[in-house]
This record gives structure tokens, C-alpha cells and sequence, in this order.
């Protein structure tokens, strides 16, 4: 066997034997295993049970005595009506008013509605506390008095909008929590994991007794980079295995498989910063410190646990320079959003080379020993 050949085989040795250690250790761990496969799983069950049906209970609206527009409905409009508000009527006295006027101060219910002076006239109070179904109380009624001004017209509206989603009216919130919290758990693991283990090793002296071993640091890096490869598989198994069950309802889009892909590029970007952390931490709290600013914010600023939309502008702009956030984009166009390469094949160049560059300021870092 050549010198080159022994030099090569001593390297896979190595590098095999280090993956098993890191393997073995993170197995041992029961805690590492938890906050690594556990832990984050225990989002997308909760999330997912929470929010699998997303139609809103309707609204409760009080009717003070008798309201001669809402009475006279027809019943079409009738049944329409009750899919979005429920109407409890009570006597006109002015007892039942002021009784439902205490229960909307209180939150017991959503809006009261009584005749006002004259047969044409409807009076809607409303609590400021809950501002969305105020909305929604007063965007429905508006509607209803808009289609009684035209009855009584016997003019038809001018203009007609039909509205809709864009998305098919199957979609369930698990197609959007899916992807941002798988992200968020790859997140999760590539920097803890990886902050952690380089700090211990270091205190524990074994990153010197590998550094006075015939082992290179690409065996030590190789071999890390091998492991939490693996965790992100495992993690997106077991994601997907458990979103696709009949309970949560995830359909997977034609090209969900290059989520796969997504993963590894995201888990390499994410592991790139975990490196950092852990080539200058000097402390396994130290360490853990760091690791949760970074993760943290990332996540919430990052659209992981809910959308941006409606988020300040200067949160959408930082979040355009957080990976996690394109990761997580891009994991919902392969999985929910039917898209293919064009969607994933930027962000995996992007998150490639994010980590190329955060693991070239690593290596100028690292360090052997503690001292």
C-alpha cells in the first residue's frame, strides 16, 4: 500500500470512528435527543391540533327586541347570515339593553344590535377589545343594510366582486406550518448541536488529544457535518410522517422531495454558524447563550411560527437577510405551493454559499485547546 493510499485510510478510519463517537454520544444524551428530535415534533403536534380547523366560530351577536331589517330577511339571506353570526334575541325592554350592553363590556359577547329611532335606523355597538371580529360584525351588517337599500330601491348594484383564495379551499394551516417549523427544528439542531459538542470536546480536552492523534481537523468538521446530516433526515421523517397522517391532513405538492435537498443545503448553513459559535464559546453555557440569541430571533423574525405579512416593515427587510427565513419559503413552495427547482435551486446556492463563507471565518477561529 502506497503512502498515500495508508494516508487516505488512516483519514476514513478516523473520520468513521469520530461519527460513531458523535453518534454513540448523541444516542447517550437523553436530553440532546429531546431538544434535538423530541422537542421540536412537540410544535407541529401542538400547532397542528390547534389550529387543524381553521374555520372560526361565528360571531355572537345580541339582538335587542324587535330589528325590522333583520327580521324581514329573506331566508336565504337568513341562512347565509347564521354561517358567519350567531343571533340570540332578547326582549325590547330597556333592561334586556342595558344587560346586553354589561355582558359586551365584560367580552360575554361579540356586538349588540337594537331598532333605532325610525323604522330605517340600526344601532350596533361593538367592543374596541377584539377589533377583528368588530370588523367582522360591522362588514356584515353593512352588507345586509347594502342589500336592503337595494330591495327597497328595486335597483340592482352597479358593480359586482367576487372574491376567493388562491389556494384550493382544502388547504389547511399544516400546509404552512410544515415547512417554517421543519426549518426552524433544522435550525435548531445545526447550531446547537454543533456549539455544543466543539465547546465540551474542548474543555474535555479531547479536541487535544485528537489534535496530538493523527486526525485532522476536516475528520473532526467531516464527521460532525456527517452526524447532524443524518439528524436533519431523521427530523424530516419525522416531520413529514407525522403531518401526512390523516389527523393533520399535509398534502404534499409534485416536487415535495426536493425539501430533501433544502434540508441538507439549510442544515450546512446553519451547522456553518454553530461552528462559529463554537470555535471562540469557552463555556458549555457560554455556548447555549449564544446559540439562543441567535436562533431565537432568527426564528420569529423569520416567518417560522406565523406569516410576515402583517408584520412592521423593518421586520420584513431584516428578514430578508436571515437564511432561516428563505429556507423556510422555500420548503413551503416545494411542499404546499407545487413549486419545483426554480423555487429551491437560489436558496440552496444561497444557503451554500452562506456556509461556505460563516465556516471559512470558523476555521480562521478554531482552536484546539481551551488554553
Amino acid at each position: 500500500m502506497s503512502t498515500t493510499e495508508a494516508r487516505r485510510a488512516r483519514r476514513t478510519r478516523a473520520f468513521a470512528s469520530l461519527s460513531l463517537a458523535m453518534t454513540r454520544g448523541l444516542l447517550r444524551d437523553r436530553a440532546a435527543v429531546f431538544f434535538t428530535l423530541l422537542f421540536p415534533l412537540m410544535f407541529l403536534l401542538l400547532f397542528g391540533a390547534l389550529f387543524k380547523d381553521d374555520n372560526s366560530e361565528p360571531a355572537h351577536l345580541v339582538q335587542v327586541g324587535d330589528v325590522k331589517m333583520l327580521d324581514s330577511l329573506p331566508e336565504g339571506e337568513r341562512a347565509g347570515l347564521r354561517e358567519v353570526l350567531e343571533i340570540t334575541k332578547t326582549d325590547g325592554s330597556r333592561a334586556a339593553r342595558d344587560e346586553a350592553l354589561e355582558k359586551l363590556r365584560k367580552g360575554d359577547t361579540d356586538a349588540v344590535v337594537h331598532q333605532g329611532d325610525g323604522p330605517g335606523a340600526l344601532v350596533l355597538r361593538f367592543s374596541a377589545a377584539d377589533q377583528v371580529r368588530s370588523a367582522t360584525i360591522r362588514g356584515v351588517l353593512d352588507s345586509v343594510v347594502q342589500h336592503a337599500n337595494q330591495r327597497a330601491t328595486g335597483q340592482p348594484p352597479a358593480y359586482r366582486l367576487t372574491a376567493g383564495q388562491v389556494e384550493d379551499e382544502s388547504t389547511k394551516p399544516i400546509q404552512f406550518l410544515t415547512p417554517g417549523l421543519l426549518g426552524w427544528a433544522v435550525a435548531m439542531s445545526g447550531v446547537f448541536g454543533s456549539a455544543f459538542n466543539l465547546v465540551s470536546w474542548r474543555r474535555k480536552r479531547l479536541l487535544r488529544r485528537l489534535w496530538l492523534a493523527p486526525v485532522g481537523a476536516g475528520s473532526v468538521i467531516g464527521a460532525r457535518v456527517g452526524v447532524t446530516l443524518a439528524t436533519a433526515m431523521v427530523q424530516t421523517a419525522l416531520f413529514l410522517g407525522v403531518a401526512v397522517t390523516p389527523y393533520y391532513g399535509l398534502r404534499l405538492s409534485g416536487s415535495w422531495w426536493l425539501c430533501v435537498p433544502l434540508v441538507l443545503c439549510g442544515t450546512l448553513a446553519f451547522l456553518s454558524i454553530g461552528l462559529l459559535v463554537g470555535s471562540f464559546a469557552k463555556t458549555e453555557e457560554s455556548a447555549n447563550g449564544l446559540s439562543q440569541i441567535v436562533i431565537l430571533p432568527m426564528a420569529f423574525l423569520s416567518g417560522s411560527f406565523f406569516p410576515l405579512e402583517a408584520a412592521p416593515q423593518w421586520v420584513r427587510t431584516v428578514s430578508e437577510f436571515l437564511p432561516l427565513k428563505h429556507l423556510a419559503t422555500a420548503m413551503q413552495d416545494v411542499l404546499s405551493r407545487g413549486e419545483g427547482w426554480g423555487a429551491a435551486l437560489p436558496v440552496m446556492g444561497g444557503l451554500l454559499a452562506f456556509a461556505a463563507v460563516m465556516t471559512l471565518i470558523a476555521s480562521r477561529l478554531f482552536r484546539w485547546d481551551a488554553a
